[in-house]
C-alpha cells in the first residue's frame, strides 16, 4: 500500500475542516494508507473514519519543540516511510517537514492560502466582497496535486455510542457556545444572556452550554444556576461525549470558531453569528447554510479573516448591533 502523509496543526476549527477531505478520500481510495499528523485533542475527530485512516499527533511545546524537536518528530512518526506528503497548514514547521521529505524524493503538495485574495477581502478601502475558495476546497487541491481527485460526498459523522443522555422525542435541545477566541467573534455575553433567558422559557426545552477553560466555565456555572432548563455541554468521555451530544442537537449557536465545526461535523444545523471575520473567507462550516449566518453589513466588515485584528472603529458594532431578537429569530424556534 502506498502511504500518504497529511499535516495540519493550529486551531481546532481549521483542523476539523480537513475530516471530510480525509473520510472521502480515505473512501474513495480504500487502497491507501493514511495517517493525519496533527495535535492530540483532535485525536477523536479521526477515531470515526475508515480503518485505512490512522492519527499520530505532534508534541509542539514537549518534545517536539523547535529544529531538534522537529528532528525527534521525524524519527517518532517514521515519516520517512510515507511517499507522499501533503501540507495542508504551510507554516515554518510544515516547511521543515516538507523538506526533509524533498530531500528524501517524496511526493509534496501544500495548501495554496490564497492570501491575496483573503487581502483584498478584509483591507480597509475597496473592498473585494467575493467568496474565497473553502477550506475544503483548499484541502481537496492539495490532494489533486498528489493525484488523489476526490469527489465532496461526506455527510456527517455518528458518535451516538458515546451518548451519555437520550433525548425525548417531545423535547428540543439547543446548544450554545457564546465564546470565541478573538473578541472581534465573541457576541456581548450580556445579550447572550438575554438569548438563553428567552429560550430557556420555551416548553420542552432544554439548553446546552459549550466552551472550556478556567473563566469560560465559571461564566457558564453562572448562567445554568440563574436559569432552569441550562445546563454545562459537559462530558465524561472529553471531546467524543460533546460530540455525541451535538448530534442529538436541534440547532447550536455559535460563533465563528470550533463549535461551529463540530456541530457541523455531526451533522446539526448551525446559526452562526460573525463579526469581525466573513463567511466569504472561506471558514463556514461543513454544509452549513449561508442564510443560518447572521452578520451586519457594515463598510468594515470583514476586518480580518481569523478576527484576531482589533476593531478598526473601537466600539465591535458588527457584533454589538446584532440583537437577541434577530438571534432568537434566525433560530426559528420560539
Amino acid at each position: 500500500m502506498k502511504k500518504l502523509l497529511i499535516i495540519r496543526f493550529s486551531a481546532l476549527g481549521d483542523i476539523a475542516m480537513s475530516v471530510p477531505v480525509v473520510h472521502d478520500l480515505a473512501v474513495q481510495y480504500p487502497d491507501l494508507d493514511i495517517t493525519m499528523l496533527s495535535r492530540e485533542i483532535a485525536r477523536p475527530l479521526f477515531e470515526q473514519l475508515p480503518q485505512n485512516v490512522h492519527f499520530i499527533f505532534a508534541d509542539l511545546k514537549g518534545r517536539h519543540k523547535g529544529v531538534i524537536g522537529l528532528c525527534r518528530l521525524w524519527r517518532d512518526a517514521h515519516l520517512s516511510d510515507f511517499d507522499y506528503i501533503a501540507d495542508f497548514h504551510d507554516v515554518l514547521r510544515t516547511w521543515w517537514l516538507r523538506t526533509e521529505g524533498c530531500l528524501r524524493r517524496k511526493k509534496i503538495a501544500k495548501i495554496d492560502k490564497g492570501r491575496k485574495g483573503k487581502k483584498a477581502l478584509t483591507r480597509e478601502k475597496n473592498k473585494v466582497l467575493v467568496q474565497q475558495p473553502t477550506s475544503f476546497e483548499r484541502y481537496a487541491k492539495v490532494l489533486e496535486e498528489l493525484g488523489f481527485p476526490i469527489k465532496q460526498q461526506f455527510t456527517k459523522l455518528d458518535y451516538s455510542v458515546f451518548c451519555e443522555t437520550q433525548k425525548m422525542p417531545n423535547e428540543t435541545w439547543i446548544g450554545i457556545a457564546p465564546f470565541a477566541k478573538h473578541e472581534a467573534k465573541v457576541y456581548p455575553l450580556d445579550k447572550m444572556e438575554q438569548i438563553i433567558k428567552a429560550l430557556s422559557e420555551i416548553e420542552n426545552t432544554t439548553l446546552f452550554l459549550f466552551g472550556g477553560g478556567t473563566e469560560e466555565n465559571k461564566q457558564i456555572e453562572t448562567l445554568c444556576a440563574k436559569y432552569e432548563h441550562v445546563q454545562p455541554a459537559k462530558s465524561q468521555q472529553g471531546l467524543k461525549g460533546e460530540l455525541a451530544l451535538m448530534g442529538q442537537l436541534d440547532v447550536m449557536l455559535s460563533m465563528d470558531s470550533a463549535n461551529m465545526h463540530l456541530a457541523s461535523l455531526v451533522g446539526t444545523r448551525v446559526v452562526s453569528l460573525w463579526g469581525g471575520t466573513h463567511p466569504y473567507a472561506g471558514f463556514l462550516g461543513w454544509n452549513q447554510k449561508t442564510e443560518d449566518c447572521l452578520q451586519l453589513d457594515l463598510p468594515c466588515r470583514p476586518c480580518s479573516v481569523y478576527g484576531n485584528k482589533p476593531c478598526l472603529r473601537g466600539d465591535y458594532a458588527c457584533m454589538n448591533g446584532i440583537t437577541p431578537e434577530q438571534v432568537i429569530k434566525k433560530l426559528g424556534l420560539s
